[in-house]
């Protein structure tokens, strides 16, 4: 069984072939062939380039195919034989993999998914809202207000910053325990399930400590930075909290040369990602809106018969774009808006409101690309 890594390499026309077989070399047995007196490995382990086409003036893409018994069961050896080594190189990018579906459902993907973020915001055919507790700094008494405000707006899932994490202002049980006590009771007053989210972080022990946190305080859904946790980590603890939905955070996504839609959409997906922010087009990052609608679709894409990830654009958004972010994703997305609705200020919930009230009127047909 293989499994084909597709790389984007930088190279003069003379030299690509070279290239290509040293990047199927580097990411399999790491040794010259010649080197090799087992015949199995030469056979079934070391890597095959399957194909080099030109994709532009010195640039070409690479298919390579690596045996798929080399990536072990977990995320890091599997990202390892990805593009470990190769990632120290300049000119290469990992732009996609194709995965055998044994992989695929040994993985898992997500356990709640876009349907089960729906049943928690009793949002049958509409896109959903979130916004986020910011800024750094602020204790949680405060954050519990801001939370509050957010709640009676009416907004369906309410996250923590992914800076918040456990600091001496703002301890992860002292915030979690007065942004969840502060949504419950504005909920008991408007009647919509608005969900908090708390940003878990940490090792893997911490982690899990935090979950249990959230756990009881009647939590069912959390914000997690696979990047910066460690996909191992994260892998771990979605498997273990099926009925906890992870909302994955693309921080540190941009460390390395990973396509965004195969990191950000099928990848995070793959490891457990319920959920997953990115930086959407025209916002304060520099994504395109190909590359947006590239990973909306690998998040939500049919694949292997796993569950969809909820695409979440973020970044920098504001009121005014919301009837072409809509038409642009379609009902099947997660509307995150942190920083446009808090510059409303003493506003806070009445802009709120009709932030929510225009997602569910305009938040419910067809993707328009």
């Amino acid at each position: 069984m293989r499994i084909t890594a597709i790389y984007r390499v930088a190279s003069a026309a003379e030299d690509i072939d070279a290239k290509a077989h040293s990047l199927a070399v580097e990411q399999s047995v790491e040794m010259p062939l010649d080197a090799i007196d087992d015949e199995r490995v030469l056979a079934e382990i070391a890597g095959r380039v399957e194909s080099i086409e030109p994709d532009g003036p010195g640039v070409w893409h690479v298919r390579v195919a690596l045996a798929a018994e080399t990536f072990g069961t977990e995320p890091g050896q599997f990202m390892n034989m990805l593009f470990g080594n190769s990632s120290l190189h300049d000119f290469v990018t990992l732009e996609d993999a194709e995965l055998p579906a044994a992989m695929v459902a040994h993985f898992g993907g997500p356990r709640s998914g876009m349907a089960g973020l729906r049943r928690r915001a009793g949002a049958k055919a509409r896109a959903m809202t979130c916004t986020a507790l910011k800024p750094q700094g602020l204790p949680p008494e405060a954050l519990a207000r801001l939370a509050a405000r957010f709640a009676m707006g009416g907004v369906d899932f309410i996250k923590d910053d992914h800076g918040l994490a456990d600091q001496d202002y703002s301890p992860f049980a002292a915030r979690v325990t007065a942004c969840a006590a502060a949504v419950r009771q504005a909920s008991s007053k408007t009647g919509r399930p608005t969900r908090y989210m708390p940003n878990i972080s940490g090792n893997l022990d911490q982690l899990r400590a935090q979950l249990g946190i959230a756990r009881d305080e009647g939590l069912d859904a959390v914000v997690i930075a696979p990047m910066v946790v460690g996909l191992t980590a994260f892998h771990t603890v979605a498997r273990e909290h099926p009925d906890i939905a992870f909302v994955a955070h693309p921080a540190m996504g941009g460390a390395a040369r990973i396509a965004p839609p195969l990191l950000l959409g099928r990848l995070f997906r793959l490891f457990g990602a319920d959920a997953t922010i990115f930086p959407n087009h025209g916002g304060r990052f520099g994504y395109s809106p190909d590359t947006c609608a590239a990973i909306a679709d690998a998040a939500r894409g049919t694949w292997h018969g796993i569950a969809p990830c909820l695409p979440v654009p973020a970044g920098g958004m504001t009121p005014a774009r919301l009837p072409d972010l809509l038409a642009f994703y379609g009902a099947d997305a997660m509307i995150l808006m942190g920083g446009g609705l808090l510059s409303a200020r003493e506003r806070l919930t009445s802009e709120t409101a009709a932030f929510v009230e225009r997602v569910a009127e305009l938040g419910t047909g067809e993707r328009s690309i």
